[in-house]
Formats: C-alpha cells, structure tokens, sequence
C-alpha cells in the first residue's frame, strides 16, 4: 500500500508531551481529516511528520513503489524532497516577494525538473495568482494568500499533501472554496490529502476518513464512511461529550 503510516507516536516540546501514543494511516487518493479543537495535538502530529517535532517514541513511515522510507529524524526539506508537501497554518509566505517569487523559491530538489509544468497547474488551479503574479504576497488579502501557500506546497510535486488548519482567519465563504478546491485536487489529480482542522462541518464534507484527536490522542477512528452517525460521534468526542 502508498501512503503514509504513523504508530505508537509519542512527541511533544522540551518536558512536555503533547501526543500520546498516537496512530493513523493515509492511503494513496484517499482524503483523511485530523479533526479536533485547538490546544489537542493536531499541529504537533503535523510538525512531527513534516520533521520540526522530533518523536519521543513511535514511527512515522512514507510507503511508496514498494519502498519504506522513516521519516522521524529526517530533515524537513528532506522530507518534502520525498514527495510531502505542506501547507502550514498561517501560510508563512515570504510577503516581500512576489506570488511567482514565492513558488519558485519551492521548487527544488526533484521538483526542479517539473517546474514548468508545476507553475502551470497552480496558474490553473488559483487563476486569481496567475493574474496577480507580479504582485507581493504580502499585499493580497488572506484567501489569496492561502491559495499562494497551497500552489507553493504543489510547486513541490508532492505526492502526499499534509495541510494544517486552512480555514483559519477566512471569511466563511472563502473558506467553503479553500476546501473545495482541496477536494477537487483530491478527486482530479488523485494527490493524497491529510488535512487538520477544527471546522467540524467543512471538513466531514470532503473527507472521506476521520480521526478525532483530543487531549493527545486519537478518541475516534472513523473508517468506513462519514455518514450521519459518524458526524454525530465525530461532533460528541470534539465537544468532549461521551
């Protein structure tokens, strides 16, 4: 199987753990959400995989052409060049440089070959950054400024996208287009999607697997389909209902 395996992971900051014991798979095409409240430990199992968190304990391994590949440990360009792009919460764009600048600062290491081709899509996908190449990202409001931080993290010819939080400081309405587009790049380019989010509605609508993380660890593991009693259990372990 494609895709990415966490088990048993354990990490957190200094003396703190934050997550306990925490497994999750992400199959190849599939559209997983991290679900939970803020404070719970869906950044921090992002940042322990994309390597900014280095794990106490557990795995976290990218399985692809046959091939197994641990990633605790690794750098976090290293990590990208295997094929896991991310869009982190907040965009952390370089805003004193253009929206063309910004993607072209991601391509690298094998993403150099696609770049052409890579700048092509993202126009496709975001026209708004096709008709605003020259402009500083700094300047652009915040939906199109998430858009540039999802084009930037596809100039990486990712196989696995890893997005984290992408509702947050959006008007409701563009967040609605933020996750659709998202899923269209699920469904159309078949790219892998492991997205954290504490939009309960948004997220259940486009995903097609859930896990619930509160506290730490993961308190539901919904796997075969969000229908309307998986909502309901989804929604209860986030509000901390039993």
């Amino acid at each position: 199987m494609n895709g990415l395996v966490v088990e048993g992971l354990r990490a957190g900051y200094g003396a703190v753990n934050v997550l306990h014991d925490v497994s999750i798979t992400v199959g190849e095409g599939e559209f997983v959400a991290l679900l939970g409240m803020n404070g719970n430990g869906k950044s921090t199992l992002l940042n322990a995989i994309m390597g900014f968190v280095k794990p106490s304990a557990g795995s976290i391994r990218l399985f692809w052409d046959g091939q197994s590949v641990p990633l605790a440990g690794q750098a976090p360009h290293r990590i990208v060049d295997l094929g896991i792009g991310y869009v982190p919460e907040g965009r952390r764009l370089v805003p004193n440089l253009t929206v063309e600048e910004n993607l072209k600062l991601a391509a690298r290491g094998r993403a150099k070959n696609d770049f052409a081709e890579n700048l092509d899509f993202c126009f496709e996908t975001f026209q708004i950054l096709k008709e605003r190449r020259r402009q500083l990202a700094g300047t652009m409001s915040g939906g199109q400024q998430q858009q540039l931080a999802i084009a930037r993290a596809l100039m990486t010819s990712p196989r696995i996208m890893v997005i984290d939080e992408p509702s947050v400081g959006l008007a409701p309405i563009v967040v609605d287009q933020m996750i659709a587009t998202i899923k269209e790049l699920q469904t159309k380019r078949r790219m892998t999607i492991l997205m954290a989010e504490q939009s309960f509605f948004q997220a259940v609508e486009v995903a097609s697997r859930a896990y619930v993380l509160a506290h730490g660890s993961i308190v539901h593991a919904i796997e075969h389909g969000l229908d309307a009693e998986a909502m309901e259990t989804i929604r209860n372990a986030m509000m901390g209902v039993e």
